[in-house]
């Protein structure tokens, strides 16, 4: 890992590559296990020693926008967010994966006319509000989704502010060569410790850039973004800025109802996660220094939220217990008739 000998997250493995991952969640209906979610995960310190992990923890993985905190930090880093006087809320928005309630769309909205672009601008695609009152409202009002109400419009709206900070044109700035981008593809170089130059590479739903890491340098980077106590004086700010604004502003980052924003408006600052597509999720514990990432196999995002529940419960986010036990699963009458639950001898 770049000049620290003994920093690679990657050596203290946890499975060989290939084999297969533990099963980290079950879903139970009446009296037995329906079916099972394996999955991987590492722990690890700005040191970038893992303290804990499960499964293969050396492949590279796309983490989707679980990374958008590591994302935004060019975008204060830079200067663009105070020369744009962005609030809280607006930077919790671009580390976000919204569900397109009023709030979120307003801000967004207002954000782009100040720094003198518009909806139009946005190069993330259409989609529905996650948020069901949201659409049916949008559907009552006789009015089509557009590209404000795509889960990804505040992270886009980051994008968009950094290209004008940097005289940067505004067009293309999802592509792979575009300055917004290759800024961003630098950070994650240096905090995940890793040259990104060979790794897998794809497009990500709303069309940036992904690229595969491997979740113990992923962890790596999120302990970093809680403690940068390595990284640049401008760094060390941005990353402050960035747990701040979450922290004071957790329904950005997802919305009502949402695993993240329960978790984190009940931890006040302790946890800061973000899951992403595919049955991703990352996460920050600023008290303690630690960064956590982990993958499930199928993509499950139910299961994705049970081992994260669980990881912050190991690790004394004692908040996360209720969380961990909340997986009712329902049928369509509303009656419970099982659950999530970590298998009795699992390793999160």
């Amino acid at each position: 890992m770049n000049d620290i000998e003994t920093r690679d997250p990657r050596r203290d493995r946890a499975g060989a590559p290939g084999a297969a991952n533990p099963v980290l969640v079950e879903a139970t209906r009446g009296d037995m296990v329906e079916s099972r979610h394996r999955a991987a995960f590492a722990v690890a310190d700005p040191r970038g020693r893992v303290v804990a992990s499960a499964g293969d923890i050396e492949r590279p993985v796309y983490a989707r926008s679980a990374i958008k905190a590591l994302q935004a930090i060019p975008l204060v880093e830079s200067g663009a967010a105070e020369a744009f006087g962005l609030s809280d809320g607006e930077i919790a928005l671009a580390c976000a994966s919204h569900h397109g309630e009023p709030r979120h769309v307003e801000t967004v909205t207002a954000w782009l006319a100040r720094i003198g672009c518009s909806l139009e601008d946005l190069e993330c695609g259409a989609h529905p509000p996650t948020h069901a009152a949201s659409h049916r409202a949008l559907i009552a009002a006789g009015e089509e989704p557009g590209a404000v109400h795509n889960n990804c419009s505040g992270k886009h709206a980051g994008f968009l502010t950094l290209a004008r900070h940097l005289n940067a044109p505004t067009e293309g700035y999802i592509r792979s060569g575009h300055t917004v981008q290759q800024r961003i593809l630098g950070l994650l170089e240096v905090m995940t410790g890793l040259d990104l130059g060979a790794a897998p590479r794809g497009v990500d739903g709303c069309g940036i850039p992904v690229i595969g890491i491997p979740l113990a340098n992923l962890a790596f980077a999120m302990a970093r973004l809680a403690d940068p106590h390595d990284q640049p004086k401008a760094r060390q700010a941005a990353c402050a800025r960035i747990r701040g604004a979450i922290a004071a502003e957790p329904f950005m980052v997802s919305g009502t109802e949402g695993f993240a924003t329960r978790v984190m408006a009940k931890t006040r600052g302790r946890a800061l996660i973000k899951g992403g597509a595919e049955g991703f999720y990352c996460g920050a514990l600023p008290g303690l220094g630690l960064g956590i990432a982990l993958k499930v196999d199928d993509g499950a995002g139910r299961a994705a939220e049970v081992v994260m529940a669980g990881l912050l419960a190991r690790f004394g986010i004692g908040e996360a217990e209720h969380e961990l036990r909340a997986h009712p699963l329902r049928n369509h009458a509303g009656t419970e008739v099982g659950g999530l639950r970590p298998p009795a001898e699992s390793p999160a």
